[in-house]
């Protein structure tokens, strides 16, 4: 114990100032606690103060379950821990925690902390975070299971059959029932958002002319995809109100295929990003209002897979778009899987095989390719969940984005927002970014690192749209 007498402030430990200084031992409850603990304060005569978390666990007093001492001596990120505990709570019992005041008390924090932690882990706000996984639970019991509809709401944590459809079409783009046709299906129908922007999608899809795994060709859109170890060719054909998907397969799909495919149209169209509450917030700021005038509705396409995300980011490090295109055609080529007249982009497994100098041979840098490969085999070794990152923490994915060799800010922060569909990054080191940024603020000189990092703030929790923008900004003059 320290000795005594020892004086210390409250408001100076709620605030942190002494995490890692000394701890609180609580002796009617048994649990040691950090400072910072928000707990209710126990009377002064049941403390006691440790020097090291070893004393108190000598003392017979066990972890705070609230504010993690024991993580937090270990060197682990309490929120973290904390969002990834909420987060498999809800996927495990979906029904449980209905709305925002039940995260909160389950996670043992007030709604606005709840509100923080959301918004910095998932980049969402906590309604919006659990509809989406609700939703997510959904499609699973509507595929595996033969509940009814209803029932299968019900069981997801929706509080009525109406909300439930509502809110499901609104992230899948189908209706329940329809959903569940897709099991076995090889031709399915989204419904597109009112005001969506086709033209910006397709030329997206259309950036690399001689590209072997996807073309544009008028309204369609055809990408290959890798299935496991099959692969088929996924078409896209857009109208005004809706998107028809049809899937050029050898095989049939299960249902876990078909989901995947599914995901993957989404992903391609840019329908897994709300672009209300951006737009909503932009009215209320001049700045932001005139940045979106000419593009309302404008959406965030992603790379089907994370894999394939990461590949374009370690490829596009410090090149122009015609020589990354160029580079990525080399490595569908090299390993890539063929379908029909195009080429699937290759799997992490297939990556990691390939030799450094078989890369070298086809205009690689001998860095890039020792980055690629490596980043592969951390895939392929299950070192990296590149899948689930979206799943998981924001914070947590780009730390372990940035423990690969050869990535930084810029590569990390692309595959968080391209690969994994975050909502809330700002590729720092972006040159185009740093020019629309002089451009938007009328800067003598071009803005550096820390400069763009400060001025991408004021877009939070919003800055992958916003980046988006900033992009599209550029060709306003041309």
């Amino acid at each position: 114990m320290l000795p005594k007498p020892f004086s210390w402030d409250r408001a100076d430990a709620r605030a942190g100032r002494f995490d890692g200084k000394f701890i609180i031992g609580v002796l009617t409850t048994g649990i040691y606690c950090l400072p910072s603990c928000s707990a209710r304060q126990p009377k002064p005569e049941n403390v006691r103060l440790f020097k090291a978390e070893s004393d108190a666990l000598a003392a017979g007093l066990r972890p705070c379950k609230r504010c993690r001492p024991d993580l937090y001596y270990r060197g682990e990120h309490v929120d973290i821990a904390l969002f990834d505990a909420l987060a498999a709570r809800v996927r495990a019992e979906p029904a449980v925690l209905p709305d925002a005041a039940a995260l909160a008390r389950a996670c043992g924090v007030s709604q606005t902390k709840l509100g923080d932690l959301l918004r910095v882990h998932a980049h969402a706000t906590p309604a919006a975070w659990l509809k989406r996984e609700q939703v997510r639970a959904a499609c699973r019991l509507l595929l595996d299971t033969d509940a009814r509809v209803v029932d299968v709401g019900h069981a997801a944590g929706f509080e009525s059959e109406s909300a439930f459809h509502r809110q499901f079409l609104s992230v899948t783009r189908m209706t329940p029932g329809a959903y569940r046709g897709l099991n076995g299906a090889s031709v399915f129908m989204l419904q597109l958002p009112t005001g969506y922007r086709a033209r910006e999608i397709l030329a997206y899809q259309a950036r690399d002319p001689s590209s072997p795994c996807e073309r544009v060709r008028d309204d369609t859109i055809h990408k290959a995809l890798a299935i496991d170890d099959d692969a088929a060719v996924l078409e896209i054909s857009l109208e005004p109100q809706v998107a028809w998907c049809r899937v050029h397969s050898s095989a049939k799909l299960d249902g876990r295929r078909i989901q995947a495919v599914h995901s993957a149209a989404l992903r391609v169209l840019g329908l897994t990003l709300d672009v209300a509450p951006f737009e909503a917030r932009a009215a209320r700021d001049p700045r932001m209002a005139a940045l979106l005038a000419r593009r309302r509705g404008l959406r965030m396409p992603l790379t089907p897979t994370g894999f394939e995300g990461l590949c374009w980011a370690i490829i596009g490090q410090q090149i122009n778009i015609a020589f990354a295109s160029s580079l990525r055609r080399e490595l569908l080529a090299l390993a890539g899987t063929p379908v029909g007249d195009m080429i699937a982009h290759p799997t992490a497994a297939r990556v990691a095989e390939v030799p450094p100098a078989d890369l070298a041979r086809r205009r690689f840098s001998r860095s890039k390719a020792e980055y690629l490969i490596g980043a592969a085999q951390a895939v392929a070794g299950a070192r990296l969940p590149i899948e689930s990152l979206a799943d998981g923490s924001a914070v947590a994915a780009e730390r372990d984005l940035k423990e690969l060799h050869g990535v930084g800010t810029w590569t990390a922060r692309y595959v968080l927002m391209r690969g994994a569909g975050f909502a809330d990054c700002a590729p720092v080191g972006d040159v185009a970014l740093a020019a629309a940024l002089q451009k938007l603020t009328a800067a003598g000189e071009r803005p550096g690192h820390d400069q763009v990092e400060a001025l991408m703030r004021p877009f939070a929790p919003h800055r992958s749209l916003a980046t988006l923008h900033l992009w599209a900004s550029l060709k306003d003059a041309a």
